[in-house]
């Protein structure tokens, strides 16, 4: 684990932490035949600082909301549950994801009215997904209003679930993450918030894991395995399709520090 990385170590003497539901987004996009993915360097003051990640946060409550249901396009809640192997609940992975996609990278998965892929934005529409960003990153509850004011319904069917990781518990703060692999709707730049995240970039995955190697993009394991996951594919769409039908083969992975080593438990 890389030394600058900060994470927050449990009081062994207490009983470890329960892990709090979360969901991250790989966002990549064709770039001269090759394919990129959006990464994201988080605050130092925050629990992994100072890591390389992708999108990702904790599953909200509001995230739940029938409205935001009513608002996507794609899956149904049954769909998502019975690919994540759970009773009812899985499309809130979905939103969330796009949701904390929005918040940390400005690129919002959404479909027009028309049925297109939301693409570069107009001036007006800008200004107004600008400040529903800025709204939600405030911790405000805002995602139906916005999909509301701007007609869209959240693209869920342009997620496809890869990975599963559940914080080791030696670990403070514990999260069972659902990763997602989603294809950046054409126009759309990508950009950090500048709080929770200070700097960001469209890396190859390979010179991604290379600079990860070498101590110059710090990250954490599941960084690491998420990108090796998206290794080898001719392009992002046979990349997308492979996941979409492995999604049901996802097992979680429990790693457990052994003093400077990470062991993978499935």
């Amino acid at each position: 684990m890389h030394p600058s990385i900060n994470i927050l170590k449990a009081d062994p003497t207490l009983p470890p932490s329960k892990p709090k539901l979360a969901a991250t987004a790989l966002l990549v996009r064709p770039c001269h035949h090759q394919t990129e993915v959006f990464m994201i360097l988080r605050n130092k003051r925050a629990n992994f600082g100072g890591a390389w990640v992708f999108p990702g946060g904790k599953i909200e409550m509001s995230d739940g909301h029938p409205e935001l249901h009513k608002h996507s396009q794609g899956i149904s809640d049954q769909v998502a549950s019975n690919i994540l192997g759970i009773e009812s609940g899985g499309l809130d992975f979905w939103i969330a994801c796009i949701r904390e996609c929005f918040e940390e990278s400005g690129i919002l998965l959404a479909y027009k009215s028309s049925g297109e892929l939301l693409g570069r934005p107009t001036s007006s529409e800008e200004k107004i997904l600008n400040n529903y960003r800025e709204e939600l990153n405030n911790g405000e509850t805002v995602l139906i209003e916005m999909c509301k004011e701007l007609n869209l319904t959240l693209a869920v069917d342009q997620l496809a679930y890869i990975s599963h990781w559940v914080t080791p518990e030696t670990e403070l703060k514990r999260y069972s993450t659902r990763f997602f692999v989603a294809i950046a709707p054409r126009g759309q730049k990508g950009v950090h918030d500048g709080n929770e995240s200070v700097e960001s970039l469209w890396i190859e995955p390979t010179d991604a894991l290379r600079d990860g190697e070498s101590g110059k993009l710090p990250m954490l394991l599941p960084t690491k395995r998420n990108l090796e996951a998206i290794v080898g594919f001719k392009n992002t769409e046979e990349l997308y399709q492979k996941k979409v039908s492995e999604q049901h083969e996802v097992k979680p992975v429990y790693p457990e520090i052994k003093g400077s080593n990470i062991i993978e438990l499935p």
